[in-house]
């Protein structure tokens, strides 16, 4: 038996096209169940599911690693899939995401997003995302796995705790889960045969908040596992120094209207970044030209919420580690 477990909350208007595609797999429908915890929705998430051949579990609103838990701790599969509400697997997902764990060895996996959108932003994100499949294609195993398309033993699954729930909501609790089998030396695979199509942002304000929380809450993850701040299957290293180049740069160009002589250092930072953007450029051109041409002014502006979102995330590690000595003082 296979459980495939699909958190929602407040989904009314995506989960139907999830289910219908859940239901109509090419593997038998005998072989699996699937099971929707409803994270305390205050739309009509549940009529809708109510109209499925489903189990619907409840619970209230805790966020998605404790719905994803809840669905775990009562799947009668051996095998856990993982997509989300609003994610429309293509047919044969079930049977992609299945083959790697033939190999006794294997105790998860990773599948791909891809979309129908034909939104500028849109596609960007499509393809951002393609050039860190590229990346993971070169690995035998991987440390990086989310939860749109994610796969594990059950007993792993339970042995390892499962994912953290002190993540608040979608914020990395299914990348931190993944960074914590790798570190214990299980074997995780990539399978981009394993698709789901998906919605992705398609406002560039929409994108930039994204991004700002990503490195939000990516300070809390890397606290838990330093040593991913080096490296991991999934994140370009480019990024990183992108990431800094665009700080510097902001930084500088505010800095010289106090100080001309900053703006040259301003200066140097953006052509240093608009190279290490040339990689990616390159590749988006040859996909979509006018994806390729925005590129460079998307990822300057993405390095930024990136690190805006790491510098307040790290500003609040530090505000609450005070609050909490000033509570011990306090107590002593």
């Amino acid at each position: 038996m296979i459980s495939v477990i699909v958190p929602v909350y407040n989904g009314a208007q995506t989960i139907a096209s999830c289910l219908k595609a859940l239901l109509n797999q090419t593997v038998p429908r005998s072989q699996y169940e699937v099971i929707v915890v409803d994270d305390g929705s205050t739309d009509e998430t549940r009529e809708v599911v109510k109209r499925f051949d489903v189990r619907l579990l409840s619970q209230p609103n805790r966020g998605p690693a404790a719905a994803r838990n809840f669905g775990a701790s009562q799947a009668r599969g051996e095998i856990l899939l993982f997509t989300d509400a609003d994610c429309v697997p293509k047919r044969d997902w079930i049977e992609a995401m299945l083959k790697p764990f033939a190999d006794l060895e294997i105790v998860g996996a990773k599948g791909v997003y891809k979309t129908r959108q034909r939104e500028l932003i849109a596609r960007f994100v499509q393809i951002e995302y393609e050039d860190k499949y590229d990346k993971m294609r070169k690995d035998k195993y991987i440390d990086f796995v989310d939860t749109y398309s994610a796969a594990y033993r059950k007993t792993v699954f339970e042995e390892n705790g499962g994912f953290d729930p002190t993540f608040p909501r979608a914020s990395g609790e299914d990348v931190e889960f993944s960074y914590r089998l790798a570190q214990r030396g299980y074997k995780m695979v990539f399978v981009p045969q394993a698709v789901v199509y998906h919605r992705h942002v398609n406002s560039i304000g929409g994108y930039l908040r994204r991004k700002y929380y990503v490195g939000y809450w990516r300070v809390m993850m890397y606290r838990k596992h330093p040593q991913k701040v080096i490296r991991d299957s999934h994140t370009p290293q480019v990024l990183k120094i992108q990431v800094a180049l665009s700080l510097l740069s902001g930084t500088s160009l505010f800095g010289a209207f106090l100080w001309k002589a900053l703006l040259k250092w301003a200066m140097g930072f953006l052509i240093l970044f608009f190279f290490s953007t040339l990689p990616f450029c390159i590749k988006a051109l040859k996909k979509d030209f006018a994806v390729g041409l925005a590129s460079p002014g998307i990822l300057f502006l993405r390095a930024m919420a990136l690190g805006l979102g790491v510098v307040a995330g790290l500003i609040a590690q530090f505000a609450r580690r005070l609050m909490r000595y000033e509570a011990l003082g306090f107590q002593s």
